[in-house]
């Protein structure tokens, strides 16, 4: 009876996901769909498969401004939202002063 080898495989695709993990691996295409020298349809694709920290290190960090991703970016753009609601707010306030 021969020793299963699914144990093996598993190590190695887990050192084969470490490393990519580790130096990051970028895989890139496009899309174009055409009709007499006429660009109808482009799609650019682009994967990078890479740790968080690596990302980072690389200047990667797009989850952290994305509201639908981070709170903290969320409660920044509320912010920057009331801020520019308050100013407005006393503008008005201003100009109806002025009228009167």
């Amino acid at each position: 009876m021969s020793e299963p080898k699914h144990s093996i495989n598993a190590t190695g695709l887990a050192d084969i996901l470490e490393r990519v993990l580790d130096k990051g691996i970028v895989i890139a295409g496009d899309i174009k769909i055409q009709i007499a020298d006429i660009d109808l349809l482009t799609i650019k694709i682009r994967l990078l498969v890479a740790s968080v920290d690596k990302a980072m290190e690389m200047g990667i960090n797009w989850w952290q401004e994305d509201t639908y991703l981070s709170t903290k970016a969320r409660e920044k753009e509320l912010q920057q939202q009331q801020g520019a609601l308050e100013a407005r707010l006393e503008k008005l306030e201003t100009m109806s002063k002025m009228s009167s």
